[in-house]
């Protein structure tokens, strides 16, 4: 089923008041970010996924394909601070290891939440 762009909104604003109740608590917090598409890609640029400091997420960048990837560098950037653009597709060599050995090909940027 296709999400309509006011539940794309929705989704959205779910996650980003997600990533704001964890900052409330004192939690540390980055937002990924699909910046880049090709492919066979399950999720548009704009996508988002919010992780905290010990691993909980909320989003998806890929439909699960790279997201445990995602979340590994995404608490990186939370104890670093330095935001980070990561590359995914069969041409690198987290292609099989990530799951899009189907095709395509994913930019997703990741920062700290202040």
């Amino acid at each position: 089923m296709e999400a309509s762009n006011v539940t794309a909104g929705a989704e959205h604003d779910d996650i980003l008041a997600k990533a704001a109740e964890w900052r409330q608590a004192g939690r540390g917090v980055a937002v990924a970010t699909v910046v880049t598409t090709w492919g066979s890609s399950p999720r548009p640029v704009g996508s988002q996924l919010a992780v905290d400091e010990k691993g909980a997420m909320v989003g998806s960048v890929s439909g699960g394909c790279i997201e445990g990837a995602v979340v590994s560098e995404a608490k990186q950037v939370i104890a670093s601070g330095e935001p980070k653009l990561l590359d995914f597709g069969v041409s690198n060599e987290m292609a099989w290891e990530v799951g899009l050995a189907c095709g395509g090909k994913v930019q997703v940027f990741v920062e700290r939440v202040e």
